[in-house]
Parts: structure tokens; C-alpha cells; sequence
């Protein structure tokens, strides 16, 4: 999987191999070697390559399909809404947003609370 991602991203973001060993000061056969799969990248490498692509080391080694959790793109969060709420009434889908409102609410509660005992530690 992760072979799989690197070479997606790299595409995405239309680099050469060249150019991103480069930029992550690594050869070329090596990079090209963790996109065929043959070699992994170490822990630090696989923590610059997700910050170099600004991705979750998760989504790079295949454990989530969100490329980066702390910062969920607006649109993907529209196109989510759209198809989950297309064959719904004017009122549900209404209530469908009051309710996910609630829920990331709740769910930025919780991640302060995280924030705050950590702070108070």
C-alpha cells in the first residue's frame, strides 16, 4: 500500500522521482526503490515523506483513506454531505446537518478537553 500511495502522490502532485529525492535529500534509486515496494522507508523518512506531502503517516501506510485528518478540506466535507443527502427531503437533509453540526461540536469538545489535561499535566 504504501508503494501504492507514494506513487500516487507523487503523481498528484506531478514530481519526478529525481525531484523528490532532491527535495528529501535521498538518491533516486533509493525513493524508487520504496515506490516499487522492494525497500520501506525508515520512521524518520516516512514522517518527511507525510510531511512533504502533507499527509497522515496513516493514510501514507495504508490504515486510513483521510489523507490528513487535522485538516479535512471543506469541499470533501460538501461532496460527502451531497451524497449522503441526495435522495433526502428539504428537511432531512436540514436535519441531517443540524446533526453532524452536533456531532463535530462534540467532537471538538472532546479534543479540547484532550488539549487542556495535557496542558494541565
Amino acid at each position: 500500500m504504501l508503494n501504492e500511495r507514494l506513487k500516487e502522490l507523487r503523481k498528484s502532485f506531478k514530481l519526478t522521482q529525481v525531484e523528490i529525492a532532491k527535495e528529501l535529500n535521498i538518491s533516486q534509486p533509493a525513493y524508487g526503490d520504496w515506490e516499487r515496494g522492494k525497500f520501506e522507508p525508515s520512521p524518520e523518512k516516512l514522517k518527511t515523506l507525510a510531511n512533504f506531502f502533507n499527509v497522515s503517516t496513516d493514510y501514507l501506510l495504508g490504515n486510513t483513506n483521510i489523507k490528513n485528518p487535522d485538516e479535512i478540506n471543506l469541499s470533501d466535507f460538501e461532496i460527502l454531505f451531497r451524497k449522503t443527502s441526495d435522495n433526502l427531503t428539504d428537511e432531512e437533509k436540514i436535519e441531517l446537518e443540524q446533526d453532524l453540526k452536533r456531532v463535530l461540536a462534540e467532537r471538538q469538545k472532546i479534543i479540547d478537553e484532550r488539549k487542556n489535561k495535557k496542558g494541565n499535566q
